[in-house]
C-alpha cells in the first residue's frame, strides 16, 4: 500500500479559495463515501475482479482527503493500491482519472442539484456535465463511435473488438466506451495502434461511467477522457448525445440494457428522421449470441426494432467501412436539421428512458413485463430489469441488497418470461454475467 500527495495536471490546477472551500465542504458531506469509493476504483485500474463489493472490502483502510493549496488543490491518499504508482510516483493517466473523479463527483455534484432544483431538463443537465468535462468539441466533423459490449468476454471476442477498433482508427474514427475492460478496452487499444500509425495527434478515447459501476468497471489505461455521469440513465443519454454511431459487441446483462435503451429511443416516431447507425458485430464464434439477441428483440419489442440495426459477423473491415460511410450521412443529417455535430439535440428521449431507476426489490417486482403495451414502453421496463440484474451482479449496493433480501423477482406474461429466461440462461452458460468467480443468479423469473 502507498501513501502519497498528488497534484493535478489540468482543470483543477487553478481554483479560487472559495471553490477550494466548496470542494472541501462537499467532500465532508454525503459525497465523501462516494468520492472515496470512486477514487479507490480508479487507483485499482488493472485489478482482475469485477466485484465492487469485494474491492471495497479488500481496501477498507484506504483514505483520500482534499488539501487546500495556494496553487489549487491536492489529494492526500493513504493505503492506496501500489499498482497505481511507479518509482513512488503515480502513473500519469491514473492521476488524470483521479482528478476527473474529483471534478465529477465532488465539484460537479452540487451544481447538478442546483440544476435540478431550477427545473432544468435532464438533456440540459447531461449537456452541461459534458461541457464541464470539456468533452464537447465544436468544429469537428462526426467521427465518434460508441462501442458497447461486455467486460466478461473471451479472448477471441476481445481480439475481435480490438481488430474492429484498429480498422476504425485507421479511418480516423475516435472511440467512446463504458471505460472498463473487455469490449470496452479492446476497441480503444486497437484504435490507439491505428492512430499511431496514421500519426493522429489528437485522438480521443472517451470513457463514460457512473458511480455505481465504476468500482467493478474501473477505467482502462487507454482512456484519455474520463467522464462520470450521476447515474446510469444520464450515462446512457451521454453516449447517444455525444456519439455519431454505435457498435455493439457481445456482452451480458449490461449490454442487453444498452441495446434495449437505444432501440427504445429509436422506436420513437419523433426519431425516424435521425441518422444514428447501429451495428451488432462479433467473431464467427459469437454468431449464436447475436442470433439469440436478435430473436429476443423480435419476440419482445418486435420486427420494427429489428430493422434498426445491422448484424455483421466476423468482418472488422466491413464494420469500419460501414461506419465510415455512415459518418457522411450523419454529417448531412445534422446539417439538414441545423443540429450540432458535438451534441445530438434533435434526438428525442422520453421520460421513461431518462428518469433514474433505483433497483430495489419492490421496484424490480413492479416492472410491467408484458407484451400488451407499446414496444418502446416495454423496452423501457426491460431495460430497467437488466439494469437491476447488473446491480445485483456487480454493484456494491446491489450485491448487498441481494445478500440482505434475497434475489430479485421479475414477474411477467409467460411468453415474454420464456424469452427472457432463454436469453439470461445463454448469458450464464457463456459466462457473460461475471468475470471473477462462479456466477450465482441474483434474480428469479415468475410467469403466469
Amino acid at each position: 500500500m502507498v501513501d502519497a500527495i498528488i497534484t493535478p495536471n489540468g482543470d483543477l490546477d487553478i481554483l479560487s479559495k472559495s471553490e477550494i472551500a466548496s470542494l472541501q465542504n462537499s467532500s465532508e458531506s454525503v459525497y465523501q463515501e462516494l468520492f472515496r469509493n470512486c477514487a479507490l476504483a480508479v487507483l485499482s485500474t488493472g485489478a482482475d475482479s469485477d466485484d465492487g463489493h469485494e474491492l471495497l472490502a479488500k481496501h477498507a483502510d484506504f483514505e483520500v482527503d482534499i488539501l487546500s493549496a495556494a496553487r489549487g488543490v491536492k489529494l492526500a491518499v493513504r493505503n492506496a493500491p501500489k499498482n497505481a504508482f511507479v518509482g513512488g510516483k503515480i502513473i500519469a493517466g491514473i492521476r488524470n482519472h483521479l482528478f476527473a473523479v474529483l471534478r465529477d463527483i465532488v465539484f460537479l455534484q452540487d451544481q447538478v442539484e442546483i440544476w435540478h432544483q431550477n427545473g432544468e431538463s435532464i438533456t440540459e443537465m447531461v449537456f452541461k456535465t459534458l461541457r464541464h468535462a470539456k468533452a464537447l468539441k465544436p468544429r469537428r466533423r462526426p467521427n465518434l463511435i460508441v462501442c458497447w459490449g461486455g467486460h466478461s468476454i473471451n479472448k477471441i471476442e476481445y481480439d475481435y473488438s480490438k481488430e474492429v477498433g484498429y480498422r476504425l482508427g485507421l479511418r480516423g474514427l475516435d472511440i467512446c466506451t463504458g471505460c472498463g475492460i473487455g469490449a470496452m478496452k479492446g476497441p480503444m487499444k486497437g484504435a490507439a495502434i491505428a492512430h499511431a500509425k496514421q500519426r493522429v495527434g489528437d485522438a480521443r478515447y472517451i470513457g463514460i461511467t457512473e458511480p455505481g459501476i465504476i468500482a467493478s468497471e474501473a477505467p482502462n489505461a487507454v482512456v484519455n477522457e474520463l467522464i462520470i455521469m450521476p447515474d446510469i440513465e444520464k450515462r446512457l443519454e451521454a453516449f447517444v448525445r455525444l456519439g455519431h454511431g454505435i457498435v455493439v459487441f457481445p456482452g451480458g446483462a449490461g449490454t442487453a440494457e444498452e441495446i434495449l435503451y437505444i432501440l427504445g429511443v429509436l422506436l420513437n416516431e419523433k426519431n425516424k428522421h435521425i441518422s444514428l447507425p447501429l451495428i451488432f458485430t462479433g467473431p464467427k464464434e459469437s454468431k449464436a449470441y447475436f442470433e439469440q439477441m436478435d430473436k429476443f428483440i423480435g419476440d419482445t419489442i418486435g420486427a420494427d426494432a429489428q430493422q434498426l440495426y445491422k448484424i455483421i459477423i466476423d468482418d472488422p473491415i466491413e464494420v469500419a467501412k460501414s461506419m465510415c460511410k455512415s459518418m457522411k450521412k450523419v454529417y448531412k443529417n445534422r446539417r439538414a436539421l441545423d443540429d450540432a455535430f458535438f451534441y445530438n439535440w434533435s434526438l428525442t428521449i422520453e421520460e421513461p428512458f431518462q428518469q433514474a431507476f433505483d433497483p430495489t426489490h419492490q421496484n424490480m417486482a413492479a416492472l410491467n413485463l408484458r407484451k400488451d403495451q407499446e414496444p418502446a414502453t416495454l423496452a423501457a421496463d426491460l431495460r430497467r430489469a437488466f439494469s437491476g440484474i447488473v446491480a445485483g451482479n456487480v454493484k456494491p449496493n446491489g450485491i448487498q441488497a441481494i445478500r440482505e433480501h434475497g434475489v430479485y423477482k421479475l414477474d411477467g406474461d409467460a411468453s415474454l418470461m420464456s424469452s427472457l429466461d432463454a436469453l439470461l440462461a445463454s448469458f450464464v452458460e457463456q459466462r457473460r454475467m461475471k468475470l471473477s468467480g462462479n456466477y450465482t443468479p441474483c434474480y428469479e423469473l415468475v410467469s403466469h
